[in-house]
């Protein structure tokens, strides 16, 4: 009796085991042929899974992938996934598939990427305003390599086109979301229009520490 019940759970256990594997291959096959980001929404109904589960399903395959030292990964970007070669192998990869020039950016360029990272929907003119010169050029390269994008008109005098960085940013730097971008240090301006942070850490450390009391 207690054979046949231990049976009858091997093969429970089996079923769950090969239904998770199907699911994992479903998954697979779907990032894959699709080849673009596919929203859990999708996979959601599509797979009538929870996106908990789809999610769970696809941190599982990552873990596998890199332990198996695969040359692909699943990259989440906000609430969508994708299929990707990693990153360590891009130089390589680079070379057999896209005869074009290796994108690079310029300091110029990821100032302008910065600035409008740390600033969706920014202007030109507010850019070249932070920047102290013309963006038209970086601006037209960012475009071109679709890190930026159109974010539409501002409510200001003239209707100025506003701008927002795109998943492909994302994607090129490793982020989820613009949430996960390292925290900017503040500053302040001197006499001289400097910019000065030693000042203000010396102000956090004396905040930090508790106030002292003279015993008369």
């Amino acid at each position: 009796m207690n054979f046949i019940y231990m049976e009858e759970i091997d093969m429970i256990k089996k079923g769950i085991k090969m239904e998770q594997e199907n699911l994992k291959g479903t998954i697979e096959a779907i990032l894959f042929a699709a080849g673009r980001e596919v929203s859990s929404k999708e996979l959601s109904l599509t797979l009538e899974k929870s996106k908990d589960e789809i999610q769970e399903t696809i941190k599982e395959m990552n873990i596998e992938y890199q332990t198996k030292n695969r040359g692909i990964e699943i990259v989440q970007i906000e609430d969508n996934f994708q299929m990707a070669t990693r990153k360590e192998y891009y130089d390589t990869i680079y070379r057999v598939i896209d005869k074009r020039n290796k994108p690079k950016l310029s300091g110029a360029a990821l100032e302008t990427l910065s600035i409008i990272a740390y600033n969706p929907r920014i202007s030109r003119a507010e850019i070249e305003a932070i920047r102290g010169v013309n963006v038209d050029g970086t601006m037209y390269k960012l475009l071109e390599y679709g890190l930026i994008e159109e974010a539409g008109k501002l409510d200001l005098p003239g209707k100025p086109m506003s701008y927002q960085t795109t998943n492909e940013f994302l994607k090129m730097f490793g982020y989820q979301t613009l949430k996960e971008l390292p925290e900017l240090p503040r500053y302040k301006l001197d006499e001289n229009k400097q910019i000065v942070i030693d000042e203000l850490l010396e102000e956090k450390e004396e905040q930090k520490s508790p106030e002292k009391t003279i015993d008369e």
